[in-house]
């Protein structure tokens, strides 16, 4: 039998609410937390905003597709923007690139409040902003680590996940209630000061200790150095796919295919998107939370993997609901599992990274979302020529063999080898 001695020398649970706003005790995190809610706000209202417009103008769900993988365009040149971003201050091309998007976004304004804008300028602005979009993101996620300690990169990771989540809640309804009821150019209005005020916060971000590293050799050298040393770690070569995976599998659902899902599947209107869309941000909040709640229990490497299996297995059930309530319910846990998949994904990469590659480490874990615009277009065609709902029940199968493969391809993600850099 236990004794009190044992007892009382057993580590105590501590409840974690506490634990939860960890990383908003450093000033800078505050600073970027509410610069990225405000960016990622404008993005989100923008992404239901234009695709409602696109489906509604064209009726066409290849088109609608195509318009949210043109978003996606600059992601081949994403590893460039990780080289920049191991030599330059991150925080000045946050505020550029946040900059450039306010511009995109006052120019779709200014078309569609005198009445000129036609699909085709949307088509190209959307081109032309996607150049930019993932080097945003990768200069995003590296200044999280370069002012959060490691220990807290996990709560931090959650905690910045949020901000994507509420802006799906909120900036969906917002973007919603802008069009239905005062019209695109005005819904505009509310992105173009979302993305300046995104800009302008990103300004008190301040980098603790030391500024980025600035690498000393030429930018190919670096390019070729940060491939060798990604080669070189079987951990992260693991993570690149599984990231390529789930943007080609998964993401399309609710990142370019959900209009479709809304119009033609269960008869709604913006309201009814918003609907859809706030629940899929509702799910992902809840598993956002959760983890930045419970940030340093279990195997992060582990629960990463299963996620990404319950996230597939949620995209093929979607496939088979008919009843709208019934599809709420799965959205929900989708987005959880999205949540749980992506913050410790992003969460381990920052973890096992050194600070002079990070950089280009998440330049070319940027380059994965190529599958993204790829899954958007054979959704699209998928929806077209079928229905949706086929088009769910293929991607989500797809992904869901290709992970239970790599699970064996890459065992070391069981064995507990992410804590450190394996080699191949």
């Amino acid at each position: 039998r236990e004794g009190p001695a044992d007892r009382s020398s057993r580590p105590r649970l501590r409840f974690p609410a506490a634990q939860v706003f960890e990383s908003f005790r450093i000033r800078s995190f505050r600073f970027q937390w509410s610069a990225d809610a405000l960016s990622v706000w404008a993005n989100e209202m923008e992404t239901l905003v234009l695709g409602w417009y696109i489906v509604s103008e064209t009726g066409s769900a290849f088109q609608t597709g195509l318009i949210g993988a043109l978003r996606f365009g600059g992601t081949l040149v994403a590893p460039l923007y990780g080289v920049m971003a191991d030599r330059i201050s991150r925080r000045t091309m946050l505020v550029g690139m946040r900059l450039v998007f306010a511009t995109q976004a006052s120019v779709m304004m200014g078309l569609a409040l005198t009445g000129v804008l036609e699909p085709w300028h949307a088509f190209l602005l959307a081109f032309l902003t996607g150049l930019v979009r993932q080097g945003e993101q990768v200069v995003r996620q590296s200044l999280i680590a370069d002012t959060v300690p490691k220990a807290s990169l996990m709560n931090a990771a959650g905690l910045a996940r949020t901000t994507q989540d509420l802006a799906r809640i909120a900036g969906a309804f917002l973007g919603a209630t802008l069009l239905a009821r005062l019209g695109l150019g005005q819904a505009y209005i509310g992105v173009t000061c979302f993305f300046a005020g995104g800009a302008l916060l990103a300004l008190g971000i301040t980098l603790h200790g030391k500024p980025a590293p600035r690498a000393g050799q030429s930018p190919v050298a670096d390019l070729r150095s940060g491939a060798s040393y990604i080669r070189r770690d079987r951990t992260i070569v693991a993570i690149m796919f599984l990231a390529f995976l789930v943007n080609l599998t998964a993401f399309p659902l609710t990142n370019g295919l959900l209009p479709v899902v809304a119009k033609q599947g269960f008869g709604l209107g913006p309201t009814g998107l918003a609907m859809l869309t706030a629940t899929t941000a509702a799910g992902a909040l809840a598993g956002s939370l959760g983890l930045a709640a419970f940030s340093r229990a279990g195997r992060p490497d582990r629960m990463m993997v299963l996620a990404i299996v319950a996230w597939h297995l949620a995209v093929i059930w979607f496939g088979l609901v008919s009843s709208l309530g019934l599809a709420f319910v799965v959205l929900a846990f989708y987005g959880a599992m999205m949540s749980f998949s992506m913050v410790t994904m992003s969460a381990l990469l920052m973890e096992i990274t050194a600070a002079e590659f990070r950089g280009r480490v998440m330049g070319v874990r940027m380059l994965a979302v190529y599958g993204l615009p790829m899954g958007l277009l054979i959704g699209g065609a998928l929806s077209e020529t079928v229905n949706v709902k086929t088009a769910a029940l293929a991607l989500g199968g797809l992904g869901l063999g290709l992970t239970l493969i790599s699970m064996i391809v890459w065992q070391e993600l069981w064995r507990g080898r992410s804590a450190g850099r394996g080699t191949g």
